[in-house]
């Protein structure tokens, strides 16, 4: 208990002789402060870090000192950037186990790249007017009424076709049986349009949970402010997709002691990332009119995670095919959890 008296003394020694000698940190002249005890901590400085907190010895209070932290904190992100994304792209797996086996330092830690992906998808997607909600109500509106008069062109037109099979009663009952099927689907659309969205599409049922049945209903009453709101919690519960995926990474491995929940977080993390970044580039690719190969970037997800699991958990090229594809099903399910909880978060 002496050892750890002694060391309390000095830090609130420390701590008082900064308090008292307001001197202490302040920048001479030349923009360096002279301090001897840690600014942040109070302890005794001995060399050019703080023994107890990591804080830097001398701190710099000068434009130049600070625009000096400020490249050398974009260059030593920017040199991490550019060795883990290449990393995720060709070889995740390496990747994966690289991190989990401790080399932390080279790389951008999981969830900081997750973020920074995130935040970057729903920048440019905004930029590019993928995500812009401003007009959705009355493309909405603009759809069904194109819908109805489509619906009433096709009507008019077995119509017509009844008035000339009159003497055929086979050909008849034929157009009759599909008339009524239009003049349903019109008059669903034109309930829709009226505000009946809920019970056109039965949902009014008893069977139907009453947070999707007021989901549909507040989206009807207002898309723009629904698809405003979603927006929302997408961004700021995109987090959700982790833990969410968890679970069907340990029913790839039941019950295995080789591999940790950890180990799967790290995986799942970084697969995301990828991911987001595949719908940033996506997003620009769509922008700049080149759509046809957007639509390619649908099949790089199955093998990047193929890849992926291979490498990170030493896999046969069977066992990784197998696991591929239940964990591109379970993806699937994730997904749909996600946009669920999403939809309610955001509507509700």
């Amino acid at each position: 208990m002496g050892e750890f008296e002694a060391i309390g003394d000095v830090v609130t020694g420390g701590m008082l002789a900064a308090a008292v000698e307001p001197s202490t940190g302040e920048a001479g002249a030349d923009g360096h402060t002279h301090e001897k005890q840690c600014l942040n901590c109070g302890w005794p400085l001995t060399g050019a870090y703080c023994a107890a907190c990591g804080q830097k010895a001398h701190v710099h209070r000068s434009l130049r000192a600070f625009m000096g932290d400020f490249l050398a904190g974009v260059l030593n992100f920017e040199g991490k950037f550019w060795r883990t994304l290449p990393m995720l792209a060709w070889c995740p797996g390496d990747l994966t186990r690289r991190y989990i086996a401790g080399e932390r330092a080279r790389f951008i830690s999981p969830i900081a790249l997750y973020l920074f992906s995130v935040f970057l998808m729903f920048a440019v997607l905004s930029f590019t007017g993928m995500t812009t909600t401003g007009n959705v109500g009355g493309s909405v509106k603009s759809n069904l009424v194109e819908a109805a008069a489509d619906q009433r062109e096709v009507i008019a037109d077995l119509e017509a076709k009844r008035r000339g099979a009159l003497g055929d009663k086979a050909r008849l009952a034929q157009v009759d049986q599909l008339l009524v099927k239009e003049r349903k689907d019109l008059a669903e659309i034109e309930q829709v349009m009226n505000g009946g969205l809920v019970q056109a599409n039965g949902m009014d049922e008893p069977g139907v949970p009453p947070i999707v049945r007021d989901t549909v209903a507040k989206f009807q009453a207002n898309p723009e402010q629904a698809m405003t709101s979603v927006q929302g919690a997408a961004s700021k519960y995109s987090w959700l997709l982790i833990p969410l995926s968890l679970p069907f990474m340990w029913l790839l491995f039941p019950f295995s002691r080789r591999y940790r929940l950890y180990d799967h977080t790290v995986f799942v993390t970084y697969s995301l990332s990828f991911m987001m970044i595949l719908v940033i580039a996506a997003g620009l690719l769509i922008a700049v009119g080149w759509t046809v190969l957007a639509a390619f970037l649908w099949f790089v997800p199955p093998i990047h995670m193929f890849w992926q699991l291979r490498g990170a958990y030493q896999l046969s090229w069977l066992s990784a095919l197998v696991r591929t594809v239940a964990l591109t099903i379970f993806c699937f399910i994730a997904a749909v959890l996600f946009a669920m909880a999403i939809a309610a978060i955001g509507v509700l």
